[in-house]
């Protein structure tokens, strides 16, 4: 397998998935702190962070803000960077890195991907999370925003 490619570049010559999204965040319209955005996959039926493939030649932190928009409808506003994840899927490796993303103009619009969206605290968000290790970005984000 080929090294993984540097920080910046959107594809390896490897076999290895790469994708990118955005723990995406807003501030709660009560005031009460914030809110994190979780998609729901029809095709899965998954809560998971905005995410997606990158298209050849994509940059990860674009491809992250187009899947975002793509998915929920909402504009973001990248922050900090937060941890990348690596798994397998199928026999294929898989890496997904993630940004802190906030929420600006947009509204969702159900579509063939992403059937629903959920606005939750950080805790609701981590519960409803269907894969252990997105959870763990919800902390990231949390201290990334000083909130942790």
């Amino acid at each position: 397998m080929a090294d993984a490619p540097p920080e910046g570049d959107s594809m390896a010559d490897d076999d290895t998935i790469h994708a990118a999204g955005c723990v995406l965040w807003r501030r709660s319209p009560a005031g009460s702190g914030l809110e994190i955005c979780l998609v729901h996959r029809p095709k899965y039926d998954d809560w998971s962070h905005p995410k997606g493939k990158l298209k050849r030649g994509e940059e990860s932190l674009a491809g992250a803000l187009r899947e975002v928009g793509e998915e929920t409808g909402y504009d973001a506003v990248p922050g900090a960077a937060l941890p990348t994840l690596r798994y397998v899927v199928g026999d294929r490796p898989k890496e997904v890195r993630y940004w802190a993303a906030e929420a600006g103009d947009g509204g969702f619009t159900p579509n063939d991907e992403v059937d629903r969206v959920l606005w939750l605290s950080p805790g609701a968000a981590r519960d409803r999370l269907t894969q252990p290790r997105d959870r763990d970005l919800v902390d990231a984000l949390l201290a990334a925003l000083h909130l942790a």
